[in-house]
């Protein structure tokens, strides 16, 4: 399974998404998000309402995929992932870790255009902005 990062479900929602985007969710029966990605989606439809866009995503959210909570073993593995990577020089945000947190626990691949975000977290990652 996959866990798709909140570039790929913005992608989704465009009235024209890219192509390698659109022919890889075809191809995928169901996939998960983190609830991280949800409040990124949802502060960007707060700041800049859109409801065409709020009513894709919430149709989404309720039947194509499942939404990963951030449970303390997640925060834990984040926090490590993050640490680790700072400590090499290799700044990340708190939200991309997690989502790496909760692939890894999860077993799942990542689905990115920002692949370097996730570089070095030892999760799979798929990059479907290339594929078309």
């Amino acid at each position: 399974m996959f866990l798709c990062d909140t570039n790929v479900l913005s992608e989704l929602a465009k009235p024209t998404p890219d192509g390698g985007v659109l022919e890889w969710a075809r191809r995928v029966p169901r996939m998960a998000i983190s609830v991280v990605t949800v409040e990124e989606i949802l502060f960007g439809l707060t700041w800049r309402p859109n409801e065409r866009i709020r009513a894709w995503f919430e149709g989404f959210a309720d039947g194509f995929c499942e939404v990963l909570p951030v449970t303390p073993e997640v925060a834990r593995r984040g926090g490590e992932l993050r640490g680790t990577l700072c400590g090499q020089g290799q700044v990340r945000t708190q939200a991309d870790m997690l989502i790496a947190a909760t692939a890894q626990i999860h077993q799942l691949t990542v689905v990115t255009r920002n692949v370097r975000d996730f570089e070095r977290t030892g999760v799979p990652i798929l990059n479907p902005f290339q594929e078309g």
